[in-house]
Parts: C-alpha cells; structure tokens; sequence
C-alpha cells in the first residue's frame, strides 16, 4: 500500500511516497481503506521537530531524538470499511467513516483501528475530503469550550479564528447562543465572518485589549495571545483557555493563576467516539459547517504542507489517496 512517510526531520522536501506491506487488522479492529486525511499545523510541527517553544526537548525524547520512531503522520482521516475482525460488532465492511489518530498514523493507503476508537460513521451530507478536515479541529474546540463551562448569552473571544481549531470555535461557541468575537489577519476577515461570528477583529489593525470589552471566554487557539494584555479583557469569573502553548506561556499561565485566581483551562485532548458522533449530527443539520481550501493528491504531500507553512490558507488543506 501507499504511504507518506518522513523518515527525518526537516523541510516539506522529507516527505516521501513509501510502498509497504497492507496491514490485517486483528480480532476487535477495523481496517480502513482511506480517501482522504487532513493536513494540520501538528503534522508540520511533526515533521521539522519545531514543537512549541520550551518542549522541544520533551517532544524530540517522546517522537524519536536523531530520527522519528513514527515515520507516518496525520491525526484525522476518512475512508471506507475494507475489513473487519471477528470480534467487531459496531460496524461492518463498506461502512464509509471518519476517525482521530491521537497517536499519529493516518498517512497511508490503508489503517487498522480499535472499533472502540475515536471512530464514528462519516457526515452522509459531506464527501470524504471534507469528512477528513473535522475531527481535531472540532474536537479539540468542542472540548476545551465545554471545560470552559460556556452558557448562552456570555461573550466569547476566539484568538486564532481562522484556523483548524478556531475555525470549530467560532461555530460551536455560537451554538452555545454565545456572542462571539472572532480574532485573525485581514484576507481571513470574511471568512471567520462566513463562519458565523459577530464581529471580526483584524490583529493587524486592532488590538482587541485596548478596547473595553470584557469576555467570559477568551479561547487561545494558536498560543500567540499576549497573557499579560489579554487579562485585562477577562471578567472577574471568565476562563482563559489555551488549546496549544510553549514552556515559557505554561510558566505565564501558572503565574496568572496564583496573583490572579483567573479561571485557566490548558492540558491535552480527551478525544472521544461519542463526540464524533455528535459533530456528525451537527454536520447533518447544518448547524455546523467545514471548508475545504485546498486538496492535494499524496504524491504532493510537501506542497500540502508548504501551503500550511504559508498560513494563508482559508480552511482546511486535505491530502487524497484516491
């Protein structure tokens, strides 16, 4: 089967097209012929070892120190039920699907996955290439949204609103009844727009924190929001969440609890099936939407993450095996 693989760290250009041996999958496993996967900033973080600042010592120890022990990347995938174990009760051959690799893997041809995965039955209203672009983007948003304890009616700041997370955010923030600010650059003003916020805040211009709105919920999807500033923006009882951040932010954001008694919400994904399931109902009422920018076939990978790297993209960049 087809895979992509990089088998060092580096530019875009490590990326390579590797024949290997299809997997079989065992007895409570599903194997997935797979169509589509989503390229995202975590892949890219991946493959050229540039983690967040502060962890790349502790990245490089978990992912391999001179080379990757996992040569496969992308969390997020979408592709039709080819095989089934014995054991498998939850779904059956032909099944179209989609599913999060929290541990990595979903560059290839073919993927086996515990049925009790992070799997579920893909949007029927979406293709396969779109299916592939929800899973963390909308995951991740819907879950540290719901630590922050979101209610109707409260005001939420999205910094990052264009991208994979924020782009979720947004969304699921105003399916909450919240009203919704939505931060990013000036070409991606009518997109965050089109996603549904109140008002669209352009950082090149504007500095959100020196206007004189407070927010319940500030949600730091990229972790470039300026904690110090940022603050004076929170309401006594609001959440400051942090969906990614580096060592020395980490160290900010403690010392923002201990003078301050700020709410914070940071920490890791807890990825669930149940999730992806209700994302797929959202999905098939239109409550909630995905776009694609840009789909590449796998023999492009570098080009897809080039264009990532870029970060003019306006959605979601997917890489086909079809």
């Amino acid at each position: 089967m087809k895979t992509i693989v990089y088998e060092k760290y580096g530019s875009p250009e490590v990326l390579q097209i590797k024949e290997i041996k299809k997997p079989i999958p065992k007895e409570n496993e599903v194997l997935i012929k797979v169509h589509a996967v989503s390229v995202t900033l975590f892949d890219c973080w991946q493959r050229s070892s540039t983690a967040p600042q502060g962890f790349w010592l502790m990245s490089r120890l978990s992912s391999g120190l001179r080379k990757p022990k996992q040569t496969l990347l992308g969390t997020d995938l979408a592709g039709e039920i080819d095989v089934i174990g014995k054991n498998v009760k939850m779904f059956k051959k032909g099944d179209q699907v989609y599913a999060f690799l929290n541990k990595l893997g979903a560059y290839a041809e073919y993927v086996c996955l515990p049925e009790d995965g992070t799997i579920a039955l893909k949007p029927n209203n979406l293709t396969f290439e779109q299916a592939s672009s929800i899973p963390q983007g909308a995951l991740t948003a819907l879950y540290f949204l719901r630590k922050a304890n979101i209610q109707p009616g409260q005001k939420v700041l999205i910094f990052g609103a264009s991208g994979g997370v924020g782009s979720f955010g947004v969304q699921i923030a105003k399916l909450f009844d919240a009203e919704v600010s939505g931060v990013c650059s000036t070409k991606k003003m009518d997109y965050v727009k089109s996603l549904g916020a109140d008002k669209v805040i352009d950082y090149t211009k504007e500095d959100f924190t020196k206007n004189r709105d407070k927010y319940d919920v500030i949600f730091d999807t990229n972790g470039k929001s300026s904690i110090s500033k940022s603050k004076k923006s929170l309401k006594k009882e609001g959440y400051y969440v942090f969906a990614t951040f580096g060592l020395l932010k980490l160290f900010q954001i403690l010392w923002l609890k201990i003078t301050t008694n700020k709410n914070t919400v940071l920490g890791l994904l807890e990825d669930k099936a149940e999730d992806l399931i209700y994302i797929k109902e959202l999905i098939e009422q239109e409550k909630i939407k995905t776009v694609v920018d840009k789909i590449f076939v796998a023999e492009k990978a570098a080009k897809a993450h080039e264009y990532i790297e870029k970060g003019t993209k306006k959605g979601h960049v997917v890489i086909t095996f079809e």
